[in-house]
């Protein structure tokens, strides 16, 4: 692992609230086209049953990660080959 560098915390938090953002519409158009519903239930929604809330967090945490190691990884390449590396 390298030493970071002093550029690389506001880029990682710039990644983060993008990622966020992105991750966001993602979960709420998935939802959409798998459930049929506008709103996603969440942990206080009692309307709802367990496996709609539990699939719902599964579908978001999975979304989530991979939006951020993606913008983690493409940030990590491009950075490497900037520096004469493949």
């Amino acid at each position: 692992m390298s030493k970071p560098d002093s550029i690389s915390r506001p880029v990682s938090a710039v990644l983060g609230l993008a990622g966020g953002l992105i991750a966001g519409a993602l979960f709420k158009q998935t939802w959409k086209l798998v459930s049929g519903q506008d709103d996603a239930p969440d942990a206080g929604d009692v309307e709802r049953g367990w496996v709609e809330v539990l699939a719902a967090a599964a579908l978001q945490g999975a979304i989530v990660g991979g939006v951020k190691a993606a913008l983690n990884h493409g940030y990590l390449v491009r950075r490497h080959a900037g520096r004469g590396g493949s």
